[in-house]
């Protein structure tokens, strides 16, 4: 396919504003497109949306990708199972639907009941419902409304006995905890609502349903700062209450209170440095803890009568560090990141190991679901080449059983996987997943797309991708690093690029994409990068510090700006993972990586997409407009700066269907041009 040429992109008017942060001078040249709202900025939007619409839909063979994007998308899905007793709650859209409905099911082979349709709403194919709590008894559900992509939501009780919905929901805002009372009359919740004579005001209340929202009592009050976040978990007998006090670091408090009583909350925790995660179960408090375990073990908490506390450790600190843990039934199932593969062991509720639930090598399986008064879990499992699937697994009889499984055009059996290792700047050995077609695999240079992570402690592990699937079967090799910042290797893998060590995870990137070109497994004017949200922060770092050493950059609702990100929306509570510029050393550090602060004049960057929407209450588009409009002036390469803009879209995957098939259009039309890539499969496999 011919490449198309690009003609010069919109002017975006420079108005510097210097800031002196610790005795340094730092220059934004377009501080003005923070604000959203404006008339200007709104017109730059549109500005860039027709240059981008300009090129992407002149790409050649568009068409024949939207339609292989469509096969991959236009299939049942199935997701957020959850299971009370003999019910079954999930969200499923048929093949050509927008948007999917909340569904129940009595008993595995019962017939889907729809209970939610959210086109029934005449609000349009951008609202999205989500099932989020089912009560004891399995009658009430409260479920989630979307309105596009956007960070907030308003909440909805639904009877399932009377088929309606009930009066008895949360205006729009932030959900932080929420649990029914045992005999399913009433619930609790920690609720930040958008409008609200007291926006700070972080409390839990206790509704009475059928009651009005206005006369719900306040039970607890944690106080009245941007920094408190508040978390509820509960069993049949007790309430617990946590609040977490996002600063330099985040501590927690935890509170326990009966249900039914009237007292005050009684403190059981106060001002813990370490994460604490409990599970309240029939009076038991037992929780995961990094508590002089960095890679997290399960303790039981009990009180004295002096009110010390007496900590038994239930599951000692593995030499992995620990994912995620649920209790089923009688047992406890807790699932480890070993070097990027997943490990579920089974215990006892006393801590003693019983078991192991089967995972492949190949495959990474995600705990969703516990059911405390049943053996059943429900997990989901995918790989590179086979996409989710939802499975019960029963801890007696050990048997993992599929309840859905999604159908896909993907022909596993032409891709595989094989794991190699590089040396990163430091020298340290870095893993790294390479994916792709059995001849791509067998050695060669191809085109190459690369992401990770490098952050929060999130472990890359075998997971399918439509992204990565359209692009390998075009004859792409698929690169996935398991790059510090991670857990693949336990809790020092993730220090080892946190905060003012943030640099590291970049090097690992850049070291991997180095060696691709080192060993011949491709070139740099056929390396393409991705990521969005942290990922996207980590290409664009990436692209900025080497800008030579790749051809194409897709950088998805990102964090750019590292100078000013904790200043909008919720961002602050990442202070523990980057630091601010409040603190001079974290200054200096976020100085030296910031990539809209270390874009240059002149210098010929890589093709670039950024790609944002109004509706991202996480990652601020303000930092995709920034961005855009700094490469747009600074680059001196034939290469296009494209913003792909949506006033829908935000960090949330909630688009309706038709967007999606669109959004994905777009993105593979600017990499198979830029990479030259065919548009036919397998065209550069024969």
């Amino acid at each position: 396919m011919a490449q198309l040429m690009v003609p010069l992109p919109p002017h975006s008017e420079v108005q510097p504003v210097t800031d002196v942060l610790h005795g340094i001078p730092v220059t934004d040249r377009y501080r003005w497109l923070e604000d959203g709202d404006s008339f200007r900025t709104r017109a730059w939007i549109e500005e860039q949306s027709r240059y981008a619409r300009a090129y992407l839909d002149s790409v050649s063979g568009r068409e024949r990708i939207r339609q292989r994007i469509s096969d991959f998308l236009t299939v049942d899905t199935f997701d957020s199972l959850q299971r009370m007793g003999n019910r079954y709650f999930f969200r499923k859209r048929f093949a050509n639907q927008e948007q999917p409905g909340i569904y129940m099911r009595e008993g595995v082979d019962g017939e889907d009941r729809l209970l939610i349709d959210p086109t029934n709403r005449n609000t349009g194919k951008f609202t999205a419902v989500k099932p989020v709590q089912v009560s004891l008894d399995g009658n009430l559900l409260l479920y989630e409304v979307k309105q596009g992509g956007e960070r907030t939501e308003t909440f909805e009780l639904f009877d399932v006995e009377r088929s309606e919905t009930l009066p008895d929901g949360l205006p729009r805002g932030h959900l932080r905890g929420f649990a029914f009372a045992p005999d399913g009359k009433s619930f609790y919740y920690a609720h930040e609502p958008l409008q609200t004579k007291r926006p700070l005001l972080r409390a839990i209340h206790h509704h009475v349903i059928g009651s009005a929202l206005q006369d719900d009592q306040e039970i607890f009050r944690a106080g009245e700062d941007k920094t408190i976040r508040l978390g509820i978990s509960a069993d049949d007998k007790n309430l617990g209450l946590l609040v977490y006090r996002c600063l330099d670091r985040v501590y927690t408090d935890f509170y326990l209170l009966s249900f039914g009583s009237s007292c005050a909350p009684e403190p059981v925790l106060t001002n813990a440095d370490y994460s604490f995660g409990p599970i309240l179960l029939n009076g038991r408090i037992l929780a995961a803890t990094d508590k002089e375990s960095p890679n997290f073990r399960v303790v039981e908490i009990q009180r004295a009568e002096n009110r010390d506390l007496r900590w038994t450790e239930l599951i000692p600190e593995s030499d992995v560090r620990m994912k995620d843990w649920l209790v089923a039934g009688d047992r406890m199932l807790v699932c480890y990141v070993r070097q990027a593969k997943t490990e579920i062991l089974i215990f006892d509720l006393d801590g003693h190991k019983i078991g192991e639930l089967p995972v492949r090598e190949d495959e990474t399986v995600r705990l969703i679901a516990d059911t405390p008064k049943s053996d059943e879990v429900i997990v989901e499992a995918e790989s590179f080449t086979e996409p989710t699937g939802i499975y019960r697994y029963s801890t007696k009889s050990q048997e993992r059983v599929a309840w859905t499984k999604r159908k896909s055009s993907f022909d596993p059996s032409l891709y595989g996987h094989i794991q190699v290792r590089y040396r990163s700047k430091d020298g340290t050995e870095i893993p790294m997943y390479l994916v792709g077609h059995h001849n791509v695999l067998a050695g060669g240079a191809h085109p190459t797309i690369m992401t990770s992570y490098g952050g929060y402690g999130v472990s890359m592990t075998p997971q399918f991708s439509v992204f990565v699937a359209f692009l390998v079967e075009r004859g792409c090799l698929f690169a996935l690093p398991n790059i510090r910042g991670g857990c693949e290797f336990g809790a020092e893998w993730y220090k080892a690029a946190k905060r003012r060590n943030r640099q590291t995870a970049y090097d690992d990137f850049l070291s991997a994409a180095q060696w691709l070109v080192n060993t011949g497994r491709t070139i740099p004017d056929k390396l393409a990068i991705f990521g969005g949200s942290n990922s996207g922060l980590l290409v664009g770092a990436a692209m900025t510090q080497r800008p030579d050493l790749f051809r194409a950059v897709v950088c998805m609702v990102p964090v750019l700006d590292m100078l000013r990100y904790h200043l909008f929306d919720h961002t602050h509570v990442s202070r523990d993972e980057f630091g601010t510029v409040d603190d001079a050393e974290d200054f200096a550090t976020l100085l030296n990586y910031s990539p809209y602060h270390h874009v240059r004049d002149g210098v010929a960057y890589p093709a670039t997409m950024i790609v944002s929407g109004s509706a991202d209450g996480k990652c601020n588009p303000l930092h995709a407009r920034k961005m855009t409009a700094r490469l747009q002036a600074a680059n001196v390469s034939p290469y296009p700066m494209l913003l792909d803009y949506s006033e829908f879209r935000g960090h949330s995957p909630v688009l309706p269907l038709s967007e999606r098939i669109e959004a994905l259009t777009d993105r593979m039309a600017f990499l198979c041009d830029q990479l030259q890539l065919p548009v036919e499969t397998g065209g550069l496999l024969r």
